[in-house]
């Protein structure tokens, strides 16, 4: 074994042999994998923009069921409420506890000034019940309802994005990943939603909004940069739901939508980015989500809160501990 200094002061060993730590990680995943994960999603966006459907066709699951006509002379819902469902869903012998928080009402009103803020409240509220858990004597049950991501749906005007959606996202960009997509990209030409597209990030820029992004680095291999690299190319993905499943002319089936010029498939990247949504929020950057939750958003509110409070960080508990120097100092 062989030893190197480095700028951190602690010294650098290079192994002549085959010691066995390299196999942690593989320790790491099967413990993970027979505990389940955990993720909380909520959706955003007005009645009848495609939540409950495009929800179902990423997890190809009923997470949401059908939900009944409301006759004409029911009353409408007065303004916004946040509701929740859980779903234990497995995949290849991977379990999943998939939360999904719904927010109905929100900009179904005539006046939706406020319309973020029970919202902001519930997201506020879920870093609170994790932060009074920390603080306990036991901890050895922590439940963490913090929200990983927020799926903002975006009415596809073609034009900009309206009032409603920059005050929504200029509250929230520092609590939650926001994901931005353009619902219902169908109704919508190619050359219009690229135009769509355009006047989104041009808003969201000009207004200092955060939005979710994939990040690479120097350990990423040139495929997972690649990847990246198109998924950020896509933002705001331009999507479109189905639970039902269509025939194409060569007779095989799809999901999909049929109409009097053609099918819309699903999951065809010629056709909506549904593809590289799914991508990026499931199959490689869950996990980034999740650090990105407990590591920056919920660590700035935590810290916010207890300044609020009147806690002060004592910096001298992270010195090193030098009883010469100490000695030196009271003298």
């Amino acid at each position: 074994m062989k030893s190197t200094s480095g700028n951190s002061g602690a010294q650098k060993k290079k192994m002549q042999g085959y010691v066995g730590f390299s196999n942690y990680p593989n320790q790491v995943h099967r413990r993970s994998v027979k505990r389940g994960f955990n993720f909380t999603l909520m959706v955003v966006g007005e009645s009848g923009i495609g939540k409950s459907t495009l929800i179902n066709t990423l997890f190809d699951s009923k997470i949401f069921s059908d939900r009944e006509e409301m006759p004409p002379s029911a009353e409408p819902i007065k303004g916004v409420d946040v509701t929740s469902m859980s779903a234990d869903i497995q995949e290849n012998g991977v379990k999943l506890r998939l939360t999904v928080v719904d927010t109905p009402g929100f900009g179904d009103s005539i006046n939706n000034e406020d319309a973020w803020q029970p919202i902001l409240e519930n997201i506020e509220s879920r870093f609170d019940a994790y932060l009074a858990q920390e603080n306990r004597v036991n901890r050895s049950k922590i439940s963490d309802n913090r929200i990983d991501a927020v799926i903002y749906f975006i009415k596809p005007t073609g034009h900009c994005l309206r009032a409603i959606d920059i005050e929504f996202m200029k509250r929230l960009h520092t609590k939650v990943n926001l994901i931005p997509i353009v619902a219902k990209a169908d109704t919508l030409t190619a050359r219009e939603l690229e135009q769509f597209k355009a006047k989104i990030l041009a808003d969201i820029n000009y207004h200092g909004i955060q939005i979710f992004k994939p990040v690479s680095d120097e350990f990423d291999d040139p495929e997972t940069v690649t990847d990246n690299r198109e998924i950020l190319s896509k933002i705001p993905f331009a999507v479109i739901g189905s639970e039902k499943h269509v025939e194409r002319p060569d007779g095989s089936m799809v999901r999909g939508r049929r109409y009097p010029w053609g099918i819309i498939e699903v999951e065809n990247e010629a056709h909506n980015d549904f593809i590289k949504l799914r991508q990026m929020l499931l199959r490689t950057h869950m996990e980034e989500l999740k650090d990105s939750t407990d590591m920056v958003l919920y660590e700035n509110y935590r810290t916010q809160k207890l300044l609020s409070m009147g806690h002060v960080q004592d910096n001298n508990v992270f010195r090193e501990f030098n009883p010469l120097v100490q000695l030196e100092e009271e003298r």
